[in-house]
């Protein structure tokens, strides 16, 4: 029996430890996305996530990732098949801001200080100021931004940029997480240090769920709960790898040979 097999054969007596409830957030059934063009972009994708989870999905370039995570944050819709978001509709749901996006690039306002671009979602929704900025600072000290309340995003690093933006999709206090390479742009070094930043935060919020693309298959195993391995256009849901290892993860995560076992056999799976 290979290591791998015997890890995942006692994946019962370690995955109390992995974050995760069996309440459903996410059901997709035979979900398909073409668009107007003729391009099938996704197809009979089926999934479910439950609370708490963190999911991975990695998959070639141009297999509907960014398509099923705009469906799920109903920035689109789909074509075919079911998709339920917190047991509604996922446009509902975003609107009842149960849902936070993070894209790879910021988007931050230029002119306007850390606390501002942090708290503007509440501005939009009519929040008294006195309240919003009290948000403001709790989640940029949750980010450890906390002493950067009235810079400005210029005078921040790429990795800090990335952390005030977390900070404002977190300010609602979203049920879901969607995160669209938000790290693929940064060196390998900060990179690591906001998956455990990212990993910290998510711990701490017992029932948020992430959902997170990324390339890197590495990234994919350090941060998940379960890998969702997809195929070539049409994207389609190939795999749903487990990943039982305990929470917290760190260096010596990194450098185990479990780690190095995931590794192999998700990037196998995406190869086939």
């Amino acid at each position: 029996m290979s290591f791998l097999s015997t890890i995942l054969t006692s994946a019962g007596s370690a995955a109390p430890a992995v974050h995760r409830t069996t309440d459903s957030l996410i059901r997709l059934q035979d979900v398909g996305k073409t668009y107007p063009n003729g391009t099938v972009a996704v197809q009979h994708a089926n999934l479910t996530a439950g609370e708490g989870e963190f999911l991975c999905f990695v998959g070639p370039s141009g297999c509907g990732k960014s398509t099923i995570f705009n469906m799920i944050a109903g920035l689109t819709g789909q074509t075919s098949g079911q998709l339920d978001v917190l047991g509604t509709t996922p446009k509902e749901a975003r609107r009842q801001s149960e849902i936070a996006f993070v894209f790879q690039e910021h988007t931050l306002l230029p002119w306007s200080k850390l606390i501002d671009n942090v708290t503007l979602p509440l501005k939009l929704r009519g929040v008294p100021k006195k309240e919003r900025l009290a948000e403001g600072e709790r989640v940029l000290e949750l980010v450890g931004l906390k002493d950067y309340l009235k810079v400005l995003p210029r005078e921040l690093s790429g990795g800090m940029k990335m952390r005030v933006s977390i900070a404002r999709a977190l300010i609602s206090r979203p049920k879901l997480l969607l995160m669209d390479e938000p790290f693929g742009a940064l060196d390998e070094i900060t990179r690591q240090a906001l998956q455990d930043e990212l990993l910290k935060i998510w711990r701490q919020d017992k029932k948020m769920s992430v959902l997170f693309i990324t390339h890197n298959v590495f990234e994919a195993v350090f941060l998940s709960t379960r890998v969702v391995v997809m195929t070539p256009r049409p994207g389609k849901i190939s795999d749903v790898i487990d990943i039982p290892a305990p929470y917290p993860r760190d260096h010596d995560f990194r450098s185990s040979p479990e780690f190095g076992e995931y590794v192999r056999h998700v990037s196998h799976q995406l190869k086939h």
